[in-house]
């Protein structure tokens, strides 16, 4: 016995969708309180994008050197997957989403200390902390939402509790706005101020980052408090003699599982493309209808509202529609309107690039659901390989900045395409691929 993994589609659903439990009787409760973790880790993300530009204005460094912010984010998603998994299969997803938040809240609090000792490297080792915790969080959080419940409904569940992400993208973005940056403007001429005048300055631009991450770190803690207390139905799950299950006979299960493999390859080119898209709607706004970095941030804001209202929009669509033909849609979709924007820079393409945030909302919960289908027992590693592809992230917006750098920025949007196209190819292949059988079954005990 183990803890259980459901897998996300079955025979059932692909032919005719029924009415189905969204979650197990008496797991009403936990699932709340998971979605608050989904919540919080999209604060911290959000937070830690206007950081780049925030550090490069208060320690006066190159925009290489900032841009270690993303760098410490993402190399701290990609690096902590597989021990996060390893807490998984070992103690259980509980126990998982504890360590993750208690790591997440000790570097929302080291950024207190952090503002004190007044040095670039403190605030990465605060960030690296942050980020390490959210994702042994994230690589816990995703497969036991999948757990909570039947199997049909499994990818469904995923999607709405994936819809609360976006709602700590928009909090994370209006709190940097209101926050954080409006305050690292000095009104001191820094290159006339003294040492001490400029030591002064600096502290309270730090203090000014560190407020909202204290704040953070409060809402981080007390989520671990209502987990750590609440009593949760135990989950179990029953194998078949599927004999080895060491690390290494897992890995030759997910190495094996074609479906499992595309879906790494598809999730890294979402997260890739959903960067790509939000990164660099700035510049498009200012080279193709002249606008200032106000508008550009108004229109990114208008985006991630657009991709909130869409998350809960398909959690319905695909109550009724199998998931993979709404993924299919929707990254063809994403495709044209890449392909409009690269073709026509002008209002009209700013809007097409408004529009990808809707079509973006599905992908991440679905890939994720698809991917993992039929796993049994490597389900928990197989997820640390999914939230390792999040590092996509921070790979390909560089080449769509350099792609920039010798075109344009309308030119710059074949990058996300291609990715947007690969996601398209994944969920084709899906609809096309024969149903595999599960390697595991699972269900609740709930007495």
């Amino acid at each position: 016995m183990a803890e259980a993994v459901s897998n996300h589609d079955t025979t059932a659903e692909r032919a005719a969708p029924t009415k189905q439990r969204l979650v197990y009787p008496k797991m009403g409760l936990l699932f709340a309180v998971i979605i608050g973790c989904f919540t919080a880790w999209g604060i911290a993300a959000d937070l830690t994008t206007p950081m780049v530009a925030g550090f490069k204005h208060i320690f006066e460094m190159s925009t290489f050197q900032a841009s270690l912010v993303q760098l410490a984010y993402f190399g701290a998603y990609f690096l902590l997957a597989i021990p996060a998994a390893l807490i998984n299969e070992r103690f259980g997803y509980k126990v998982g989403l504890l360590t993750g938040l208690g790591l997440a809240a000790a570097g929302a609090f080291l950024f207190y200390p952090a503002s004190k000792i007044l040095t670039y490297e403190a605030f990465l080792v605060a960030l690296f902390a942050l980020a390490a915790g959210c994702s042994i969080l994230e690589t816990s959080a995703n497969p036991y939402v999948l757990a909570l419940g039947p199997e049909e409904t499994a990818t469904r569940r995923l999607n709405f509790a994936q819809a609360f992400n976006p709602l700590g993208t928009n909090i994370g973005v209006l709190v940097a706005a209101t926050l954080i940056l409006p305050k690292l403007e000095s009104p001191v001429d820094l290159t006339s101020a003294t040492p001490q005048q400029v030591q002064v300055i600096r502290a309270g631009q730090l203090a000014a980052v560190m407020g909202p991450y204290l704040g953070l770190g409060l809402l981080l803690l007390a989520i671990w408090v209502v987990i750590a207390t609440q009593k949760a139905p135990k989950i179990v799950e029953e194998f078949p003699d599927v004999g080895d299950t060491s690390t290494g006979a897992l890995l030759r299960i997910l190495w094996n599982n074609k479906r499992y493999r595309f879906g790494v390859v598809a999730q890294f080119f979402n997260v890739a493309a959903q960067v790509c898209t939000w990164t660099f709607l700035l510049q498009y706004v200012q080279q193709a209808i002249n606008g200032s970095l106000e508008l550009g941030a108004y229109l990114l804001q208008v985006s991630l509202i657009v991709f909130l209202l869409s998350r809960f929009l398909m959690t319905w669509v695909i109550g009724k529609i199998r998931a993979t033909k709404v993924l299919a849609v929707l990254a063809v979709l994403a495709v044209l309107l890449c392909v409009y924007a690269m073709a026509f820079p002008n209002i009209t393409g700013v809007i097409a690039l408004v529009g990808v945030s809707f079509c973006l909302s599905l992908m991440f919960p679905t890939i994720y659901g698809v991917a993992l289908h039929g796993l049994g027992p490597a389900t928990k590693l197989g997820a640390a390989g999914l939230v390792m592809a999040i590092v996509g992230g921070a790979i390909m917006p560089l080449i769509q900045g350099a792609t920039l750098d010798a075109t344009s920025a309308a030119v710059s949007f074949i990058v996300p395409a291609v990715c947007f196209a690969v996601v398209a190819a994944f969920a084709f292949y899906d609809l096309r691929a024969p149903e595999q059988p599960a390697v595991a079954t699972s269900k609740a005990d709930v007495a």
